[in-house]
């Protein structure tokens, strides 16, 4: 567990990690810890979602949906990979946690069980840092190489300051009891890879990789040269001789 970070703090390390960001006017002070009566953190796990629709930093920052206040997610992540800072307190993103799925998050198993309501439930909402990713959630609809490269880097330098292990960054998907399915869809590609489906263990395995180099580390977009063909070796003149000789016997025996 961790207390959480300071707004400054917050953007300092995702503009070390290579995040390019901007500020929601007045995300320093937004958050739902006065309105709820509760406090936010400690924290001990990122949640991704994406938002189920498009052009919604605002819906995400200020507007919120009928039945769910603002902010909805302490980051809002475009198609173009920029970051835009919603909340620096608690954010309504995560819901109801299965107690089982967090737990598995909190003590950074390997294996992360389906979320069951009958071992418990965690406010999500005190214990999460929630990254909202700009997305229709059709399955269809495509996440960027840039939002999803920003996506690792933004998971990376929360769990890099925190001391965290990837295995502390989830999926809605993974936690709730509400049978929530983001985030989903197909991703552009990351580094050398091509175009592949958006999965809770490619995400963590991509932040693990991360992790293991400095804040500053780019992955490598050139694929590695393929080795042409060698060509075959010359026949020898003796072995063109007795090539020619075998032929030449086996016309002879039609």
């Amino acid at each position: 567990m961790a207390t959480p970070l300071t707004a400054d703090r917050l953007l300092a390390i995702l503009k070390a990690e290579g995040v390019r960001t901007a500020e929601y006017t007045g995300w320093r002070t937004r958050g739902r810890d006065a309105a709820t009566g509760k406090v936010f953190g400690p924290v001990h796990m990122v949640l991704n979602h994406h938002t189920a629709g498009s052009n919604s930093l605002a819906v995400v920052a200020k507007n919120g949906v009928p039945g769910l206040p603002p902010p909805l997610a302490h980051i809002h992540l475009a198609k173009s990979g920029l970051a835009t800072m919603c909340s620096a307190g608690r954010a309504n993103h995560a819901g109801t946690m299965a107690k089982n799925a967090y737990d598995s998050f909190l003590n950074e198993k390997t294996t992360h069980p389906a979320p069951s309501k009958a071992s418990g439930t965690v406010d999500g909402n005190d214990v999460s840092y929630g990254i909202e990713t700009e997305n229709l959630g059709n399955g269809t609809d495509v996440y960027t190489r840039a939002q999803y490269d920003a996506w690792v880097r933004i998971n990376a330098a929360i769990c890099r300051e925190l001391d965290w292990s990837a295995e502390s960054c989830g999926c809605h998907k993974e936690t709730s009891v509400e049978g929530k399915v983001d985030p989903k869809g197909p991703v552009e590609g990351y580094g050398t890879r091509g175009r592949f489906e958006f999965t809770g263990k490619q995400l963590r395995a991509d932040v693990a990789e991360r992790l293991k180099h400095p804040a500053s580390w780019s992955p490598s977009t050139s694929k590695p040269p393929t080795t042409p063909p060698s060509a075959p070796t010359p026949l020898t003149v003796a072995q063109q001789i007795a090539a020619l000789d075998k032929r030449v016997t086996a016309l002879e025996k039609r």
